[in-house]
């Protein structure tokens, strides 16, 4: 039994669990590396979700849809951005809004479009497979190796290049180096001539479209529709990821791997063990709360997220 659960199969599929979750804490790492704390990330999730799905039956094209839930991803991280580095509105209570009028929105429009809460995407990503073919008998190593990486959508091997240069991004280049010093001590930084409110709009908005895009991989790449409350608390997950990463892109990406790890476990053991679903569902919360306990007084956030900034005058 054990070696049916762990393999190379679950795996990958531990890997395709965690794209969400590693994009969308991704996310909140911009957001409150530049001061601002993202919660709506639920949210920008869950519209991004839907208007993939919805975009993508209309266009017959799922890549049309992948943008446009980047775009309404965008929309909600400037609405977000205006709330509260323009108006300096509360920062959580502003994600708690976006959070509620997506819960809304969403089902409104799926029953205004299609009368119905959950819908089928007519056309799926394209799924990239790699074959190595005489490898041997002896290249079992070989084999899991493949199965592992190969036989993904698009979306995933994206996901690995964008990690990869947000931390290039973040802690190679001049940009990167205003955007922390902007989180850290913005009086400093605006001294130094940084523009504070652009940086941070910049950030807040990249934030809302790499949840756009993660919505778009929940409801194209690993459900194939959409339906109401979809996202189911990955946002919040998304953010334990990034506090347990420690705010960087490659710890918050280890940290959705662990948590795709057990969203996946939870899959793997449905109708395998005695133990009711409802209990094994909530294997990957439990391990969030475990997380997040674990991580208490280890993690350290950026000195200024959630401190709106005022321009010193004299």
């Amino acid at each position: 039994m054990f070696g049916d659960i762990f393999n190379a199969q679950f795996v990958a599929s531990s890997i395709r669990v965690a794209i969400p979750l590693a994009l969308a804490g991704l996310g909140g790492v911009f957001s409150e590396k530049s001061g601002v704390i993202n919660i709506g990330l639920e949210g920008m999730m869950l519209t991004g979700a839907f208007t993939a799905v919805a975009v993508t039956n209309f266009a017959q094209n799922p890549w049309v849809g992948v943008l446009a839930a980047i775009l309404v991803g965008i929309f909600l991280g400037l609405i977000h951005a205006i709330t509260c580095i323009t108006f300096k509105a509360n920062q959580i209570v502003s994600g708690v809004a976006i959070n509620l009028f997506a819960s809304g929105i969403t089902v409104f429009f799926s029953w205004l479009l299609f009368g119905e809460t959950q819908i089928m995407a007519k056309t799926n990503l394209p799924i990239w497979g790699l074959s190595v073919p005489n490898i041997g008998e002896g290249s079992a190593f070989a084999r899991s190796m493949i199965t592992i990486f190969a036989h993904h959508s698009p979306l995933v091997y994206l996901t690995i290049i964008i990690f990869a240069l947000s931390h290039i991004i973040l802690f190679k280049t001049p940009f990167g180096l205003r955007l922390r010093s902007v989180g850290e001590y913005p009086q400093a930084a605006d001294t130094m001539g940084v523009n504070i409110v652009k940086m941070r709009y910049m950030a807040v908005i990249t934030s809302g479209a790499l949840a756009g895009l993660a919505g778009s991989f929940l409801s194209l790449e690993q459900a194939h529709f959409f339906v109401k409350e979809m996202s189911g608390g990955r946002g919040f997950i998304a953010l334990a990821a990034m506090i347990f990463g420690k705010w960087t892109p490659l710890g918050t990406a280890g940290a959705a791997l662990l948590f795709g790890f057990g969203e996946a476990l939870a899959i793997r053991l449905q109708g395998v063990t005695a133990v009711p679903v409802q209990f094994i569902n909530m294997v990957p919360y439990l391990l969030a709360i475990f997380v997040l306990v674990s991580a208490i007084g280890r993690a350290t956030p950026p000195a200024a997220d959630g401190v709106p900034y005022e321009k010193e005058i004299g």
